[in-house]
């Protein structure tokens, strides 16, 4: 386990030990924070955790409209990105996911670089292969899978765009 994952392992424990409601504003907060120390810094901090790299990813909400930023780790795939749409587990895709679904032209930070990005899920050996380097990356990742109750946990490639 990378020692700087061992925070946020407590982290998900506190929230598992929470009410849904309690547990999604402190969710939120913690987001805030991340991004407010990832601003401060240039971009900098907040990057990276462990062995594993973070970007944030704007969306927009499929129903509200609104504008949504989250934190996310994700893998190189060459000129593509590729974030996992495992939310810990979960038997429900996250929030982000289907707002990517719904408006899938986006932009994602990378410390100081902003890229416009073109989000799509992976397919096949695309998905197995991509699947594969996020294990290696993030071990946890296979834990997620076995405790999703069957959900198959989307791999969604970034495709760069002008």
């Amino acid at each position: 386990m990378p020692r700087a994952a061992i925070p946020l392992r407590i982290g998900n424990k506190v929230l598992e030990a929470l009410p849904p409601s309690a547990a999604s504003r402190a969710w939120r907060l913690l987001q805030r924070s991340h991004l407010a120390l990832f601003r401060a810094s240039g971009g900098r901090l907040g990057s990276t955790l462990g062995g594993a790299k973070i970007l944030f990813l704007h969306h927009v909400g499929r129903r509200s409209g609104e504008q949504r930023l989250s934190p996310l780790l994700y893998v190189d795939d060459g000129e593509r990105l590729a974030i996992i749409a495992s939310k810990g587990g979960h038997p429900k895709h996250p929030a982000w996911f289907h707002n990517l679904m719904a408006n899938p032209d986006t932009e994602v930070e990378l410390g100081r670089e902003r890229r416009r990005v073109h989000a799509r899920v992976a397919e096949g050996e695309e998905r197995e292969r991509i699947w594969r380097k996020a294990v290696s990356i993030w071990p946890d990742y296979e834990g997620y899978q076995a405790r999703s109750r069957g959900r198959l946990i989307p791999v969604v490639v970034l495709d760069p765009r002008p």
